[in-house]
């Protein structure tokens, strides 16, 4: 195998590896630099590495050669010598001048004849060159340049290259080059050295033993009864408050709505206005009810002495108060009064509250009406400036996109005139790559050397530390050693004893450990028995007290619903009378807003539009006609509220 064929061979493995899809050429010509740098010679280093280096760069330029060649000549020829036509069709187009056409003729000639004969004949035809090759050149470089670099030498060359081809053609098949096997490498044998003794195996320690631990109760798996009866009881109430509000709904107003007597027809377009624009109560299912049991509920001990001390406070604070009224006690009939009085008092609060929540309802409704009339405003108004805004936008937007052309053609500029001092730039490159590579070649040397040097170092002190640690297994060891445990060491500690002492006062030790342990033990049952009396007594006080609230609140509650069947007169408050000053301004302003939108030019109503208009008119008379009532129904209330207070 000759030199440029070893040469060659190593481009086209490199060029096997290389993945144009993935791979970046500047990173992989890297890789191949630092993996090739110590294994060849300088001379082929650097033919290796330009001819690599050029099949990247022009890869595009190759491809179109060598594709053109399987699709027309090649079909014969397999595809595992793509690289190979890909190397030569680079180095008849840029080192045919640099190699000389002799070493040219060599390079072919130990390559496979009939593969180098039928590529050779398909790319220096003149008709393909001068054709379909340079118009596909011309669309990746400029014109002049592909005719004037590459197309015009290799025309230049045709006499020479028909002459290399009739050559070849006119070898026979017996003269064919044979590749030659490979010489027989030397094996490395190993080194007779001495076997080391075997170590002795240590026993190994005991596995310990582990309790078997307690299995887990099955009552951790399972949810306890008390929730399950307590889930039973809540959809029991869910369900009687969803029945509870089914009535409400369906019983409601019936008795304060008076109807007017009108026309069958006028009912029939009502309720069909009704069941269209008003959402139908829907009927609940069957409902199924649970009987709840009265079950006890466990409590734990803080709460039973929270509720305890709650119910001691309120105690201590009832015998304060009876003791004031009966220090400070003259007229009873005096405090029988002023207590009347404050009664009186805080039912009017109450129905000045109800009545403020009522206005501010009312204000609330006249205040979302007036919102959302100034919301449509509002958003006429944003969709004028909207509408502006994309206005302004697709001006920009055209001036943009004629900025961006205008650059573009600059751009194209540019690139042309930088395409012209290709040529110079790429010697330069060239020049100072092989540079580098003499550079990198010397330091390689260097460290070369003077890792051998350390090498040879690092192997003298093992051997010396071989010889050394072999002397002293050689030595004899003591492998006992006798203890005597009544014995004090003697190291001149304070508190020094022999382990037979040592042991005798570890036993005392937890004998007294065990003697407190047993009395820590019974004064925790001592004070657990005093707790639970204490506990008990607290649960009978608490079941007294609940008894004794039950009563006190039944009676509240009837004297509320006595108070209830006569109330009193609502006071004109402040702030009742500015909640109502209030709603009549938003009503005016709401009416005025009404009366300028009737104003504006009518539009052509859709009869969906008629439709609500109306519903919503029929509405409004309906709740007029129960605020009426309404007021009515408190007229009565106040007059029965002042005889009432007239009256006691």
């Amino acid at each position: 195998m000759t030199y440029y064929e070893k040469c060659i061979e190593i481009v086209i493995k490199q060029l096997d590896k290389f993945k144009p899809g993935k791979d970046n050429p500047e990173q992989f010509v890297e890789t191949v630099f630092t993996s090739l740098q110590q294994t060849l010679s300088p001379q082929k280093f650097g033919f290796v590495l330009e001819v690599l280096s050029g099949c990247l760069e022009y890869h595009k330029l190759l491809t179109i050669v060598v594709d053109a060649f399987y699709a027309r000549d090649g079909h014969t020829c397999l595809w595992s010598d793509y690289s190979l036509f890909e190397v030569i069709c680079y180095l008849a187009i840029f080192q045919l001048e640099e190699l000389g056409f002799q070493l040219f003729c060599r390079i072919i000639k130990s390559q496979p004849v009939r593969k180098m004969c039928k590529f050779l004949r398909f790319f220096f035809n003149p008709l393909n060159l001068s054709s379909w090759i340079k118009d596909e050149w011309s669309l990746i470089y400029e014109t002049a340049h592909v005719m004037e670099n590459w197309i015009d030498p290799l025309m230049r060359w045709q006499p020479e290259i028909q002459k290399l081809i009739k050559q070849l053609e006119g070898v026979p098949t017996d003269q064919i080059p044979v590749l030659k096997t490979k010489a027989k490498v030397t094996v490395p044998k190993e080194f007779n050295l001495t076997v080391p003794r075997p170590r002795a195996i240590t026993m190994p320690e005991p596995v310990p033993t582990m309790d078997k631990p307690r299995p887990v109760p099955q009552s951790t798996y399972k949810d306890p009864k008390e929730q399950k009866l307590l889930q039973v009881i809540k959809t029991y109430n869910r369900r009687t408050a969803e029945e509870l509000l089914l009535k409400a709904n369906m019983e409601e107003l019936q008795c304060a709505m008076p109807r007017l007597q009108r026309e069958p027809q006028e009912q029939d377009v009502e309720k069909q206005l009704w069941h269209q624009f008003v959402p139908p109560i829907r009927r609940t299912p069957n409902l199924t009810f649970y009987k709840p049991n009265n079950l006890p509920v466990k409590l734990n001990t803080a709460t039973i002495l929270r509720e305890g001390a709650l119910y001691q406070r309120q105690v201590e604070k009832e015998l304060q108060r009876v003791d004031k009224l009966v220090d400070g006690a003259g007229d009873f009939s005096e405090f029988l009064k002023w207590q009347k009085k404050m009664q009186a008092q805080d039912l009017e609060e109450q129905l000045a509250a109800g009545e403020c929540r009522r206005l501010q309802g009312k204000l609330s409704h006249e205040e979302a009406i007036l919102a959302r009339q100034n919301l449509m405003q509002e958003n006429k108004q944003k969709a004028d400036w909207q509408k502006e805004e994309t206005a302004e936008l697709m001006l920009q937007c055209a001036e943009r996109r004629f900025q961006e052309e205008k650059a573009m053609k600059e751009l194209v500029e540019q690139v042309t005139e930088a395409q012209k001092n290709v040529k110079i730039v790429q010697t330069k490159l060239v020049k100072g790559r092989q540079q580098i590579v003499q550079e990198v070649i010397e330091e390689s040397r260097e460290l070369l050397q003077r890792s051998a040097k350390e090498a040879k170092e690092e192997q003298k002190r093992r051997c010396e530390l071989i010889a050394h640690l072999r002397a002293m297994e050689t030595q004899p060891t003591r492998k006992g050693k006798l203890v005597d445990l009544t014995q004090i060491p003697g190291y001149g500690l304070e508190g020094e004893m022999s382990v037979v002492e040592l042991r005798e006062r570890l036993a005392m030790l937890k004998e007294t450990q065990k003697r407190e342990q047993e009395e820590k033990r019974d004064q925790i049952i001592q004070d657990k028995r005093a707790k639970s009396q204490m506990i008990q007594n607290t649960v009978e006080q608490i079941s007294l007290c609940r008894a004794a609230m039950g009563r006190t609140a039944a009676l509240r509650w009837e004297e509320k619903k006595a108070q209830a069947t006569s109330p009193g007169t609502p006071s004109q408050d402040e702030r009742v009378l500015e909640l109502k000053r209030k709603m009549e301004e938003r009503a005016a302003e709401r009416r005025r807003q009404t009366a300028t939108q009737l104003l504006s030019p009518p539009r052509a109503l859709r009869p969906n539009q008629r439709a609500q208009e109306e519903m919503q008119h029929w509405l409004e008379l309906d709740q007029s006609r129960e605020r009426r009532l309404r007021a009515r129904q408190e007229a009565n209330r106040t007059c029965h509220a002042t005889r009432h207070l007239e009256a006691s």
